[in-house]
């Protein structure tokens, strides 16, 4: 992934950094669970989506050029890749 690729990501993770960091002030300022809980699922919403164009980007570069490449070794990585992702996801 280029760096300009990647700024819309690192964007988006910075924000949900400063988003932590505010649960964390929220803790310590001893606010309501709710409200606290409701954050905690806005960062995991955010890192939810950062995921899922992280791994876009994988499946357009890193895994269509294994396709395109016929080198079926790297195919069968590209897609053990993916499958231990999952598995580990599911955990």
């Amino acid at each position: 992934m280029s760096k300009s690729d990647s700024s819309p990501i690192v964007n988006r993770l910075k924000r949900v950094e400063g988003q932590v960091r505010g649960i964390t002030q929220m803790v310590q300022d001893d606010r309501y669970c709710i409200d606290i809980l409701t954050q905690v699922q806005a960062v995991k919403a955010a890192l939810g989506r950062a995921e899922s164009e992280i791994l876009k980007r994988h499946a357009a570069c890193c895994v269509s050029e294994a396709i395109a490449s016929g080198d079926e070794g790297e195919q069968k990585q590209k897609f053990n890749e993916l499958v231990d992702l999952f598995e580990k996801a599911k955990r």
